[in-house]
């Protein structure tokens, strides 16, 4: 039987989704996507045949415990992936691995090596990494025939100029790694060739994407590259998120431990899971919830993002020497048109407007027909990146390239 299918997984760090590319005429298509959402408090399914259009949702039995939620979702997830697909079709698994450090700016074929040199990266991103290389394990073993194929969010960023990579630390420390990674970048890559086929003239200018979701960063483009992003070294810096801190003075860090005597470990576990939004607010990471409460915490938590998402699109915008488009994407970018209206109703000093009714209603244009700045709402699809990753090393393998 012939290997025609590409599944791709992504792990994040509160969802897991899957999808299914087949090989049709115009190359790999969609087939199926699948999403496990809710981690680690719950399990909510969702199932979507791009061909028919036909829909499943459900919530499932919450995981056993909560640090057991990434495995118990992989499992659930492999399960409802193997009713839909013939394993012997499969022809590869297209894994999002979030940290590549400086080694990895390209999708790689996964072995042991590689798995070693991937899973010292994990305290970069370690919301991440390991639930990536964990399905990644999980999957080499269940199917030892089958490649495992990993692309990376950083790899998006590899060419950042050197002011926007390096920190002002000893230079030695550079050397060793102590750099500006940035993460998202398989959504970035998506969204740039979205807004090339869309408005190719303005692609090719001064762009900032900001992709907003439970994990959030911007990233401003110049030519379709990468030339200055919010995240650093790590996924805390840049903005507020769902339970990430974002940007902070390092003091801080150093306060925590010196002074009010906090291990690294609990250190870790506030910036990470206790800080952001559900931090700010008291009640909620989940900006839906935020936005539908009627407490003042909620409001002011808000009213916070969407105040550092404009000082990051102002940097941005000075690091680009002006602004030719804005795009939003991301959970909260696409689907929360009250936040795309905090985010720019004070940007009109750049010559960001938005058109009221169009934002509403969802349009992929949000800003005036006559506005200086070009405004978007573009879905990200980090799982089409994956898949045609897997593909270019899979026609590498083949000759068919390079």
């Amino acid at each position: 039987m012939e290997k025609d299918v590409i599944v791709t997984l992504n792990a994040g760090s509160s969802s897991l989704r899957c999808a299914v590319f087949e090989c049709g005429q115009d190359g790999m298509e969609a087939r199926l996507r699948l999403s496990l959402r809710g981690l680690p408090d719950a399990m909510i399914w969702e199932r979507k045949d791009t061909r028919t259009g036909e829909t499943e949702d459900a919530r499932l039995d919450p995981p056993a415990t909560p640090d057991k939620a990434q495995e118990t979702a992989l499992a659930e997830m492999t399960d409802r992936l193997l009713t839909a697909v013939d394993p012997t079709r499969i022809a590869a698994f297209s894994h999002r691995v979030v940290h590549g450090g400086q080694e990895f700016t390209a999708p790689v074929r996964v072995d042991t090596e590689v798995m070693k040199r991937l899973a010292r990266l994990s305290p970069m991103a370690p919301s991440h990494q390991p639930h990536n290389l964990a399905a990644i394990r999980d999957l080499s073993l269940r199917f030892p025939d089958i490649p495992q194929i990993a692309c990376f969010d950083t790899a998006f960023h590899k060419d950042l100029p050197h002011n926007d990579r390096v920190f002002a630390l000893p230079k030695e420390m550079a050397e060793d790694g102590i750099l500006r990674y940035g993460f998202h970048g398989l959504s970035y890559d998506h969204v740039a060739s979205a807004l090339r086929d869309m408005a190719p003239g303005i692609a090719q200018g001064r762009v900032v994407i900001a992709h907003l979701g439970h994990g959030a960063s911007m990233c401003a483009l110049h030519g379709g590259r990468s030339v200055a992003t919010t995240m650093g070294m790590t996924a805390l810096d840049g903005l507020p998120m769902g339970r990430r801190c974002g940007a902070l003075d390092p003091g801080i860090v150093l306060h925590l431990i010196e002074e009010r005597g906090m291990a690294p470990a609990d250190v870790r576990e506030t910036l990470y899971e206790g800080s952001g939004l559900a931090g700010l607010s008291g009640i909620s990471g989940e900006m839906i919830e935020l936005l539908e409460s009627d407490a003042s915490a909620a409001s002011a938590a808000v009213a916070f993002f969407t105040y550092r998402c404009r000082r990051e699109i102002g940097s941005l915008a000075a690091a680009l020497g002006g602004l030719d488009a804005l795009v939003f994407t991301g959970g909260i970018g696409e689907n929360a048109p009250a936040i795309r209206e905090g985010i720019c109703a004070d940007l009109g000093w750049l010559g960001v407007g938005i058109d009221r009714q169009a934002n509403a209603q969802g349009a992929s244009r949000i800003s005036p027909e006559a506005g200086k700045v070009g405004t978007f709402v573009i879905p990200t699809d980090e799982e089409q990146v994956l898949a045609r990753g897997a593909e270019e090393i899979l026609q590498d393998r083949d000759g068919a390239t390079g």
